[in-house]
This record gives structure tokens, sequence and C-alpha cells, in this order.
């Protein structure tokens, strides 16, 4: 039972009252940038930009996809295995320090060096207190043209995680797992109330004419859509500018992205460097899920034939 002292003439129920109600709000942010090919630089602007975020009150902060470095994955080069690192290592070890130091919750995506010929893409939730409370790796590998991530990363073996913080239940996927209802769902049973997803996302120059418009919508329909099906928060943190490597290159679209668990548009980027700092509610999850009871309806008894592959067409 919680028990408040007078204070002054405010009784204890109002006290009460208005703890409970500020115990179910957070303000997070999502830390759009820009990357340069120096890891060093990279982390530093990071740092600058969560202390930024933590002035305007952002209680958990999120950094984009692999953000200590260009996103390397567009070619495949055997030199860019000596970008990963440990997990604890130098680069979390940092981090923990700086969550420690503002007193915030920090989520950050990281090339993991596993062990000798292993290595995952990664998100890493660390809390208050420095410490790695939480792990997840990146389970949906793509290969398409210029994102050949399946030469780099292991597949995830973790499975679909939710790890409770000080400010609620905080999932992570990352990028690519963007596109499958199935992580979504699954996260959000495990107990996430909002759904963070660190992205690296953007353009092939030569094919935004025709399709950049129509790509870019459905990158933000995909995860409006986790949102209301799941009745949680979602927030897609993407990188933004153009990233060459030899002769390719690509324009990464920015547009990170807040939604509520009906699907709003909380806040919104655009396609330069910016800090979204936005309010959320938890109770908001809870009044959703009564009056849209997708969960309730669900028939897990029908459901066994998702565990299969497509029949022959």
């Amino acid at each position: 039972m919680l028990t408040i002292e007078l204070i002054g003439k405010i009784g204890k129920k109002e006290v009460s009252k208005k703890f409970l109600n500020n115990m179910t709000k957070t303000k997070i942010a999502l830390i759009q940038m820009k990357m340069s090919s120096e890891p060093k630089k990279n982390i530093s602007h990071a740092i600058n930009k969560i202390r930024l975020a933590n002035k305007k009150g952002a209680k958990i902060i999120c950094l984009p996809e692999l953000f200590s470095s260009y996103y390397f994955c567009q070619t495949e080069n055997h030199s860019n295995f000596n970008l990963a690192e440990k997990i604890p290592g130098p680069t979390t070890k940092l981090f923990s320090s700086l969550a420690k130091e503002l007193k915030i919750i920090l989520m950050i995506s990281l090339f993991e060096k596993r062990t000798a010929g292993i290595y995952h893409n990664t998100s890493v939730l660390i809390n208050e207190k420095g410490k790695i409370i939480g792990k997840y790796r990146k389970m949906h590998i793509p290969d398409d043209p210029q994102y050949y991530e399946k030469f780099y990363f292991t597949p995830g073996d973790l499975g679909f995680k939710s790890f409770k913080t000080s400010q609620g239940n905080v999932g992570t996927l990352i990028c690519w797992d963007q596109w499958f209802p199935e992580a979504a769902r699954l996260t959000a049973l495990q107990g996430a109330h909002i759904i963070f997803y660190p992205t690296a996302i953007g353009w092939h120059p030569k094919e935004k004419k025709k399709f950049g418009k129509s790509q870019l919508e459905s990158w933000t329909s995909i995860q409006r859509s986790h949102a209301i099906a799941n009745g949680v928060y979602v927030a897609a943190v993407n990188r933004v500018g153009v990233e060459k490597q030899g002769s390719k290159k690509l324009e990464f679209w920015g547009n990170s992205i807040i939604f509520d668990p009906n699907g709003n548009i909380l806040k919104k980027a655009n396609t330069k460097e910016s800090i979204i700092v936005c309010e959320i509610d938890f109770k908001k999850v809870e009044i959703t899920r009564r009056h849209w009871p997708f969960f309730r309806d669900r028939r897990i008894d029908s459901y066994k034939k998702i565990l299969k592959n497509p029949i022959d067409g």
C-alpha cells in the first residue's frame, strides 16, 4: 500500500492521485543523426545529442541502427568486421557512464562480435544506473542491393523481448524486423508497451524519383499498423544523409516517427538531423486495448499454420 504523508495543506488522496498519474508518463527522444566515416566522431556527436535530449526532459533515448559508423553493409568487405566489438565493451562502457551521469535510459545499436566468425546486429538497453539490463539481436537479416547484411550478421538467437524499466516496459526490434507483424506481436506479447526500432533505411538514388514516395509511405504505414494491431507505442529512429562507399551510395531518408497505440502520429522528423522529444502516457495502452480488444479476440488455437511456409502455388 502506497502511503504519502501530508504535504502542507495537500491531502494524501490528492498527492497519491497526482503521483500515480505521473508514474504512467515519461518522455522519450529519438536522435536522428547524420553519420561520418569516423566512429569516434559519431560517438561524440551522439553523446552531444543525448545531452541535448536530456535537457529537454527525455528519460528514454534511442539512437539509430549502427550509429557509430557509416552503414557499411552497402558492400561486402571483410575489413568491416574490424568495426565489431564485444558487449560489454568500450562503447557500452562509455554509454553506461553517460546513462548513470544523466540518470536516463539509453538504447544503442552496435555491431556485436560474439566470438571469432560470429557477429550480430544488436540493440543494448542501459538503465539509469548505468547497467546493461537487456540485449536484443536482430532476427530478420536482409540481403538486398546495398543492404548486404547476411554477409555480416548471424540471425539473432535471443528471441523477442520486453524489458522492465523504471519508465515502463520497453521492447526493441531493429530495422528489417519492422516489416514483420509477427515480430511486433511477439514483442508486445512479452509485455512491451512501447517498441523502438533503431533503423538505417533509405533510397537508392536512381530509384527515388519513381519509387521514393511509395517506399517512404509503405515504411510509415507498416509501423502504424504495428501500433494499432498491438495497442502499443511505436518509435522508429533513422539516420539521414547521403553515404558513399566506392561507387555505391544511399540516401537515408530520416523521417523518424512516434505513434500512439491508436496509430496517431505524435511526432515526426523530416530529412535533416533532429531530436524529437515526446511525452507518452502508458495508460493509453490499457485504454486502447479495452476499446480495441484484439488480444482478447485472438484465436491462438487456430494459428498453427503460421509456423509453416506458404503452400505451393
